[in-house]
């Protein structure tokens, strides 16, 4: 082992664990006290707050405060840490999905090549738990995480898209914002060629790159980006759904509040309103609502509620 890649080896133990004694550290790196000693040397130089503690049982430790330098990940950990991110984005709440994005983006750039290729293989061959029943395409996370740089950075983005009939073309965008509805991410941008601003749903692009030219931003139509993701959804082969849902706004939007577009009717009850292509998610949403539903439009999502319903109770007799 090189002196560099002992130092890394160093490092990262010392962030494994709160308190190291010296004979430890020296038996982990297969090295004496005393090159034990000239490696902590090292890390101090390199800005690194190591504090020793001497005399019989003497250790080492890293000391907290703001300026530690970045943390270094072994390779199962750097894996372990974007799959866990990837679950967040895609099966959390709206801010956590947020967070997970945003330390996604910062995570994927630094990691070496096979590490990437790893991450990308182990997400490739897993499934969640429902797939046989959910219709979304996998996102790929090199996308996502290149829009939302672009939308971070204002950096034009280029990507290969296909439409819902499965047209194929190229786009040149000046992306803006990301948006999570329900079950999906959809890019909000201006795309150059069309000289107009579109909605791009993620799982539908691949092979985004940076085209390292920056703009200035543009102002989104009506100035929300979640309503003009909403706005396009309409009229595109989706189903309009609405229902009363007997809880306060404030309960409803803690919940579902990515899932529906929420109305107070008054302080009990609010009209809650989306549009998808699969009605079962649309009950799902419902289902989260933890409160009882009525007026449920149109008839096919009543008609699913009711039929899960008794199954439900069926299978709770038996």
């Amino acid at each position: 082992m090189s002196t560099s890649q002992r130092s890394l080896r160093l490092l990262s133990l010392l962030q494994t664990r709160r308190y190291w004694s010296g004979e430890e550290l020296a038996q982990r790196l297969e090295v004496s006290l005393r090159t034990l000693r000239r490696d902590v040397d090292k890390l101090r130089e390199l800005g690194y707050p190591v504090q020793a503690e001497r005399g019989v049982g003497g250790g080492y430790q890293l000391a907290a405060g703001a300026a530690l330098p970045p943390l270094v990940l072994d390779d199962e950990e750097a894996v372990a840490l974007i799959v866990g991110l990837q679950s967040t984005i895609h099966g959390g709440e709206n801010a956590l999905a947020e967070a997970g994005l945003r330390a996604l983006s910062k995570v994927v750039p630094v990691l070496p090549a096979k590490l990437r290729q790893r991450t990308q293989a182990l997400a490739a061959s897993t499934v969640p738990l429902d797939s046989q029943h959910s219709t979304r395409e996998p996102v790929d996370p090199q996308v996502l995480v290149a829009f939302a740089q672009g939308c971070r950075d204002r950096e034009r983005i280029a990507f290969d898209y296909r439409d819902a009939r499965g047209n194929a073309s190229s786009r040149r965008v000046e992306p803006a914002k990301l948006v999570n509805v329900g079950n999906r991410y959809y890019l909000v941008a201006y795309d150059l060629d069309r000289a107009d601003w579109r909605s791009f749903r993620v799982d539908r692009a691949e092979n985004a790159e940076p085209r390292a030219l920056r703009f200035a931003r543009r102002e989104i139509p009506g100035g929300d980006a979640a309503q003009f993701v909403r706005a396009g959804l309409r009229g595109a082969g989706n189903l309009r759904v609405s229902a009363r849902v007997h809880a306060s706004s404030e309960e409803l939007e803690s919940r579902v509040g990515r899932w529906f577009e929420i109305q107070p009717i008054d302080e009990h009850s609010c009209l809650v309103r989306t549009e998808d292509s699969d009605l079962r998610w649309v009950a799902f949403g419902l289902a989260l609502c933890d409160a009882q539903v009525s007026d449920v439009q149109p008839a096919e999502l009543c008609e699913l509620l009711n039929g899960w319903s008794t199954r439900l109770l069926q299978g709770s007799e038996t």
